[in-house]
């Protein structure tokens, strides 16, 4: 995993709850992030040596980053669209590609 840009900023007045703490972010996956992603964390979590603190730190990110994306209105839509919809989105724009 890597580190995420923060997306809150395409949502004004949007305050993110606070994650600068494990028991921070623990609460805000259980009551902000998608479902399935505390357990997920925590096996994650689990699993890592906790001296790799480079690997600490990427899960964090990247769970916060997760808590964000559901404030996110256009990460959010992204998400919803259909497999049949991207896929003819990636069609046209290869026959556009191909045409130039």
């Amino acid at each position: 995993m890597t580190a995420q840009p923060d997306h809150h900023e395409a949502r004004p007045g949007f305050t993110p709850p606070p994650m600068g703490t494990f028991a921070e972010l623990r609460e805000a996956l259980g009551n902000w992030g998608f479902p399935g992603d505390r357990q997920q964390f925590e096996e994650e979590l689990d699993a890592t040596d906790l001296d790799d603190l480079t690997k600490v730190r990427e899960i964090t990110q990247a769970y916060r980053h997760r808590v964000l994306l559901r404030y996110d209105a256009h990460a959010m839509a992204a998400l919803a669209r259909s497999t049949e919809d991207i896929t003819a989105e990636l069609r046209r724009k290869m026959a556009e590609a191909s045409a130039q």
